[in-house]
């Protein structure tokens, strides 16, 4: 499965490591994803996400349900 965050949308980007003698070197930017099971109240069922901490973050603060529907996740 594709490293893509189901709230966020935030996914792998791509970039250089830059060193000291200014050489550039092509490197990958990961979202920071985990995979967690939250209970829906709506649903009365168990639903499995992988989201960023972002999208966790957006999930206590406006409850699971608001973020499946403001985010258009089915």
């Amino acid at each position: 499965m594709s490293k893509i965050c189901q709230i966020t949308k935030k996914r792998v980007m791509s970039g250089n490591n830059v060193s000291h003698a200014k050489n550039r070197r092509k490197r990958v930017f990961e979202p920071n994803l985990h995979n967690h099971r939250l209970w829906s109240e709506s649903q009365k069922k168990w639903i499995s996400l992988k989201l960023s901490k972002k999208g966790l973050r957006i999930i206590d603060k406006i409850g699971l349900d608001k973020a499946i529907e403001k985010y258009d996740l089915r």
